[in-house]
């Protein structure tokens, strides 16, 4: 498969109002794509899609305000979208949203709304818009899972079981669309500095006081800028290469887990969390309404 060409193409972005998907935005800019990005955040998709336009005058540059959560709005704009830019090339599943707690101290609403945003949206964006990439020659598909869908570490019940979600449908699709001229990336970006821990949902049965001592360690260890992701992204892309890991965070554990797929929990928790402060763990995928979640 020859490497992917930027221009002449439209690049669609979700999460695109901060963190990982701002910086996507940026840089898809300067490789010549037309840009449809898509957050909850109107005023954060406003400041990122004003700023490429000052930044890259003429570049084509729409936005879309939705809450992924919704699944009804989510079909709306993707009809929208696809009906509006039918030259599309590039779709970055990119949002997600984070929960901290172990699976006994979340709510199955709470649950529920992780797997929706995190794998129901990315399914069902996919498989709106794929007729359109199907239609454009040499497109690709660009799916964020996590460090979590990596390893799957105590009190992020949720957030790992979506990030999984991401990483089988991705390989599942990899296969099916080679025939197609397809790209398909999965990304697994480890600590990105973002507003992933601060911003993160805390499940109703956490112990606050607990959680905060957790989530102020945890941030310390996010540090990989998100422009650094976004060209690690988009160097994966051009190279059509299959699976990327951004940082030692995602790489070493990745390498845990194939040497010990049943036993690197125990050197997880020997690692890191001790004690229930694991639950702070994110992911590192801008969130659904704007905020970037760690990988």
């Amino acid at each position: 498969m020859r490497r992917f060409d930027f221009t002449d193409g439209t690049a669609v972005v979700t999460g695109a109002a901060g963190g990982i998907g701002a910086a996507l935005a940026h840089g898809l800019a300067r490789r010549g794509a037309a840009l449809v990005l898509l957050d909850r955040d109107a005023a954060g998709l406003d400041a990122v899609a004003d700023s490429v336009r000052a930044t890259h005058p003429g570049r084509a540059v729409d936005t879309y305000v939705v809450d992924l959560a919704d699944a009804a709005a989510t079909g709306a704009v993707a009809e929208q979208v696809r009906d509006r830019h039918p030259a599309i090339r590039l779709l970055v599943n990119n949002a997600g949203v984070a929960l901290g707690g172990r699976f006994d101290e979340v709510t199955f609403d709470e649950f529920s709304w992780v797997m929706e945003v995190n794998f129901r949206a990315v399914a069902q964006l996919t498989h709106a818009l794929l007729p359109a990439l199907k239609a454009a020659p040499g497109a690709h598909l660009v799916t964020v899972s996590s460090l979590f869908g990596l390893i799957a570490p105590p009190g992020q019940v949720a957030y790992a079981a979506s990030k999984f979600a991401v990483r089988g449908f991705t390989e599942a699709l990899r296969h099916e669309l080679a025939a197609d001229g397809i790209g398909v990336t999965c990304v697994h970006p480890g600590g990105i500095r973002t507003r992933i821990a601060r911003d993160a949902r805390v499940g109703s049965g956490v112990d606050r006081a607990e959680y905060e001592v957790g989530r102020q360690r945890f941030e310390r260890l996010l540090t990989i800028a998100p422009q650094t992701a976004a060209e690690a992204v988009l160097r994966g892309v051009a190279r059509r290469r299959g699976r990327v890991l951004i940082g030692w965070s995602a790489r070493l554990p990745d390498l845990m887990a194939r040497v010990a797929p049943a036993g690197h929990g125990r050197l997880l928790t020997a690692l890191g969390t001790r004690g229930r402060t694991a639950r702070t763990s994110a992911v590192s995928a801008p969130t659904a309404t704007g905020s970037p979640p760690p990988g």
